[in-house]
């Protein structure tokens, strides 16, 4: 089994989980023409794609897809108030209406319905979701399986829940949301009070510090590889939260040393594929 993130930031985010025989696109938040070129760009005919997964609505996840579907023929799985939520969009006062419809037309006939707590199958991938705390309709991370291999994605949640920490033991690599700064948050002129509030909540999103909270006591050490995602472009700075994160490590007791190697996902270009 093999993972890259083709895109993964406030603008939009995109992971690919492949197996010898199954291509699983995670989100569809990077535009369609995004998406197909950098399928191209990591060698993957999007013919080949076998399932998109979506995790939750909002549009950072799920904007490209209605015009994605377009394109690529394979099923959408999607939770069923996850569907509903998308279905539902009021994008402007105006065209909020015909967006929605559009957005029904192009799911008719085309998805699986799946349950955010239950297992499921994409060709040879078991999936196993659960649920993460964010202010989505069904938000959900998940731990993907494939011949002894388990890599666990997950994005915008707000905070470190006992189901996250006992779901990421055992896991062979991670995506991980490394959203913000604290201090760089707060410092941020273009982003309002209320906003800030909302980043910062238990249903917001993983800033540096607390994710390197759990690398230092909570992590198990089994994962070989970390690939944070979902950087803010106005809230963070990649080598802050590359360092902030091997810093953690670091500080970890001696007889918990990790031999972790801390990648960064880009808002640009895919990252290397990691396989296993």
């Amino acid at each position: 089994m093999k993972f890259t993130v083709l895109g993964s930031g406030s603008t939009g985010n995109a992971v690919l989980i492949s197996s010898e025989k199954t291509n699983v696109l995670v989100d569809a938040g990077l535009s369609a023409r995004e998406i197909l070129r950098r399928l191209a760009i990591v060698g993957i005919d999007f013919y080949d794609l076998d399932a998109v997964l979506i995790t939750h609505e909002h549009s950072d996840h799920a904007g490209g897809l209605r015009v994605l579907l377009s394109t690529v023929k394979c099923p959408v799985y999607v939770s069923e108030p996850t569907a509903d939520a998308y279905l539902g969009t009021r994008r402007g006062m105006q065209n909020g209406e015909s967006e929605s419809v559009k957005r029904r037309d192009a799911l008719k006939n085309r998805t699986v319905t799946i349950e955010s707590t239950r297992e499921f199958r994409i060709g040879d991938i078991d999936f196993e979701p659960f649920t993460v705390p964010h202010d989505a309709a069904d938000n959900f991370g998940f731990i993907a399986k494939h011949a002894g291999v388990k890599i666990a994605t997950l994005m915008d949640f707000g905070c470190i829940t006992t189901l996250i920490k006992e779901k990421l033991n055992g896991c062979d690599a991670l995506v991980v949301e490394s959203n913000h700064s604290r201090d760089m948050l707060r410092a941020c002129s273009v982003y309002t009070w209320e906003l800030k509030q909302r980043i910062l909540s238990k249903t917001g999103h993983l800033s540096n510090e607390d994710l390197a909270d759990w690398l230092t006591n909570n992590f198990d050490g089994s994962a070989r590889y970390i690939v944070l995602a979902h950087l803010s472009q106005r809230s963070n700075e990649p080598n802050l939260a590359r360092i902030t994160a091997e810093c953690a490590l670091q500080m970890r007791p001696g007889l918990f040393r990790a031999e972790t190697k801390i990648s960064l996902s880009n808002y640009r270009e895919p990252t290397e594929w990691i396989s296993f």
